[in-house]
């Protein structure tokens, strides 16, 4: 392996783990949020905000081995976070889980770019169950899920990139 050949793989991965990082940082932010919504639902929504919730947990503690794998120390959990919005009642929190599950399509389309092989697929399933989620939640899906700046409508494009979701 040439120097060059290093130095392109060694880009590569610290681009990987920057992206992996991300993820797991979202799916932090995902179970926090989870937790703080399903105090607002009943029946099967809550059994949905469960199930979900327990995706996340999944997602984050595998995400934290692929940071360990790639070299890097796992980005910690914060003790709070900061809602979008407060969630009040019924129709806020499914608002607020159709938030969470945007922001982690985000950094799941991030790491789909950054990463290659079983990482690579990992991401672009995580991506999909966020994505289909997400639909669940709003009763609606969106063209690109995971890309805020193709998933707005033409005549909002500029409003959209001021206004993004951020990760």
């Amino acid at each position: 392996m040439t120097g060059r050949t290093r130095a392109v793989r060694g880009d590569a991965t610290a681009e990987a783990l920057r992206a992996a990082q991300a993820a797991l940082a979202a799916e932090h932010a995902a179970v926090y949020g989870y937790g703080t919504l399903g105090g607002r639902l009943e029946g099967g929504r809550r059994r949905d905000a469960t199930a979900a919730g327990d995706a996340h947990r999944a997602r984050r503690d595998a995400l934290a081995r692929t940071v360990r794998d790639l070299g890097g120390t796992p980005v910690a959990a914060r003790a709070a976070y900061a809602l979008p919005f407060a969630v009040r009642d019924p129709a806020t929190a499914l608002r607020l889980a159709a938030v969470l599950e945007d922001r982690v399509a985000g950094v799941y389309s991030d790491l789909v770019r950054a990463s290659w092989g079983p990482l690579r697929q990992d991401a672009a399933v995580a991506l999909r169950e966020a994505a289909v989620r997400a639909a669940r939640w709003r009763g609606t899906g969106v063209a690109f899920p995971g890309l805020a700046e193709k998933a707005a409508p033409p005549d909002n494009t500029a409003e959209a990139g001021a206004t993004g979701v951020t990760h």
